[in-house]
């Protein structure tokens, strides 16, 4: 017997849970089920993310609401609007053999006209971001008189993210006979408050011990000295070919410039933080789930709700100032019973941080040494001779041109041609790692010219000597965000990355920086090409001059037009609630950001 059947769950849902490879309850479904399947108690459920809270809480609702009738029954409140997309598509996805349910998601960053119509059309559950709910309650456009659920997940970033007055003022349309079903990774006194405020003797349940980490994460920290840092984390990068990860930041200035240089250097990895529009977002996303790329840059309140399999890495580029938000970031990884693996960049005076973080979340952090480049090189043509190995062959298909390869080989040797093979791939590891020095340091070196970034190496790759700056009358407001317009100078004029200085992004325009040998190269390559009907115009900028002026001035403020923190398309959202009060915390005992900027200390280590 199915044992979701055994704990209660009607067959039309577990032949939908089923079909989505439900096999057996995870540990918190397994207790919390049966609990919220009498409908009777309201409900603390603390468990980390990635262990199956959605199914924990959205089984039991479909067992407990009336689909006949099509007014709101249950509400549920998330943080992010990536998590309320999540758990809509979840619930409708369990629901798929129940007639006539009906779920809208309701977020910020969309046309508020669009959820309204939904709304109107008859829904039983509404899931939804707080500041958007909001909304639509000022304008009277939803009854929640006869809710008799209220689901508060991830209720401790809600409160981190400053929902707590929001969310006081969205219950307080909702029934006092309700039922509250809080879900959280870690119960700070802000959570246990609410607890106390809106429930009545809750079922309280706890998944492992709080605010600690899954156990199928494996825990790593590089001791490097910070000017190395971007150089360390390269060599991590190659050294496990095959990474899917997730590289956390704390703002979004360090996330953006770390996605650019990445591309600048070859890598397939793009910026996820909250200046993005939620169709650059969704754009953005849908490449990381698809697998075209590689490595998604993100700040912590960016990546909030982020459900995507099988993520291999996480990596902390900077730490994060809240211990929590280490739970939250590790969480990424090791999704529904797998592993992975958590890796931290520390410098000298940031171990007191790791020592700490061992005591609350009760895991040891495995020192791990920065590979050195012979080792790196080894690792990446072993990567090659694997994918030799496995490759799949259409023996249909290359037969026909077998005999004119054979004859193109028959000069050389096997030994020559496996050298040539792999230097295909092989020559930009040889060359970039040669010489390449010993980025370890010792415990007890006192970090001199300790900074999260050298400065002196990033003007090397963004500095104006050797450089020309160009105008291009393309912007933001052309849905270019600066990893995206580096991008499509490359592929349209054909040169490397590493030729590209500073990209300056504004609303209708766009000034960057071209090594001075490839100018005419970039100039020519854009002639007669078009984006969306209209020419594509570059021309050499003098500095400070007057082509700067005056296309500042014709701008009109694109600037700004271009820069919505979260995007919104229409529908008059008057404040998208906690999605455009993204905290985007900065801190860190002092420390500079990627960009070279001081920030003030607020550890909370």
């Amino acid at each position: 017997m199915n044992p979701f059947l055994e704990l209660g769950i009607r067959h039309e849902v577990v032949n939908a849970i089923t079909e989505l490879g439900f096999e057996k309850p995870s540990e918190i479904q397994e207790k919390a089920i049966p609990v919220l399947l009498t409908g009777n108690d309201d409900f603390v459920g603390l468990a980390q993310t990635g262990t199956g809270k959605t199914a924990a809480f959205g089984l039991p609702l479909l067992e407990q609401l009336d689909f006949s009738q099509k007014h709101p029954q249950a509400l549920v409140l998330c943080p992010t609007r990536e998590l309320c997309l999540q758990i809509a598509k979840d619930l409708e996805k369990y629901a798929k053999y129940i007639d006539n349910v009906n779920v809208v998601a309701v977020y910020g960053g969309a046309n508020i006209s669009d959820q309204l119509r939904q709304i109107r059309r008859g829904v039983q559950i509404v899931v939804a971001t707080p500041g958007r709910m909001l909304d639509i309650i000022g304008r009277k456009a939803i009854d929640f008189s006869q809710v008799n659920y209220v689901v508060l997940d991830e209720a401790d970033e809600m409160l981190n993210m400053g929902f707590q007055e929001d969310i006081n003022n969205i219950l307080s349309e909702t029934p006092d006979t309700k039922k509250t079903w809080l879900f959280s990774a870690t119960m700070p006194a802000e959570v246990r408050r609410i607890a106390k405020n809106y429930m009545t003797d809750p079922v309280e349940m706890t998944v492992g011990t709080k605010n600690t980490g899954n156990a199928n994460i494996e825990h790593n920290y590089y001791l490097i000295r910070a000017k190395d840092k971007y150089a360390a984390f390269k060599r991590i990068v190659d050294s496990n070919p095959d990474i899917f990860g997730i590289v956390f930041c704390r703002t979004k200035i360090e996330t953006q410039e770390i996605a650019e240089a990445l591309i600048k250097d070859g890598y397939n990895a793009d910026s996820l933080h909250g200046d993005l529009s939620q169709q650059q977002r969704d754009k953005v996303m849908k490449r990381y789930r698809d697998r075209n790329l590689q490595l998604l840059i993100a700040t912590d309140v960016a990546a909030r709700g982020i459900d995507v399999n099988n993520v291999t890495h996480v990596i902390n580029f900077s730490l994060p100032d809240e211990i929590e938000n280490y739970t939250h970031r590790s969480g990424r990884t090791a999704r529904a019973g797998k592993t992975g693996i958590s890796i931290s960049l520390v410098n000298i005076k940031e171990q007191s941080k790791i020592r700490h973080l061992e005591k609350v979340i009760g895991k040891s952090f495995e020192r791990k040494e920065v590979p050195q480049g012979s080792a790196v090189v080894e690792k990446q043509l072993l990567t090659i001779v694997d994918k030799v190995q496995n490759v799949e062959i259409n023996e249909d298909q290359i037969n026909q041109f077998l005999p004119a390869i054979m004859e193109g080989f028959e000069s050389l040797s096997k030994e020559d041609i496996v050298k040539r093979f792999a230097s295909l791939e092989f020559n930009r590891f040889l060359e970039y790692y040669k010489d390449a020095p010993d980025l370890n340091i010792d415990a007890r070196d006192n970090g001199r010219g300790d900074r999260d970034f050298d400065r002196g190496e990033r003007r090397d790759r963004t500095g104006s000597k050797g450089f020309t700056r160009l105008f291009m009358n393309l912007g933001s407001v052309d849905e270019f965000n600066r990893g995206e317009i580096l991008g499509y100078i490359c592929n349209t004029t054909k040169i490397s990355g590493k030729s590209i200085g500073k990209i300056d992004l504004k609303g209708v325009f766009t000034f960057f920086e071209v090594q001075d040998a490839d100018v005419d190269k970039v100039i020519q390559g854009f002639k007669g090409v078009d984006f969306n009907g209209r020419n594509v115009r570059i021309e050499v900028s003098g500095e400070g001059g007057s082509s700067d002026r005056g296309n500042r001035s014709r701008s009109g403020g694109g600037e700004r037009s271009g820069r919505s923190r979260f995007g919104n398309s229409g529908g008059g959202d008057r404040r998208s609630g906690g999605e455009r009060r993204e905290r985007e915390r900065s801190g860190g005992g002092g420390f500079r950001d990627f960009s070279g900027k001081r920030r003030e200390s607020k550890s909370k280590y």
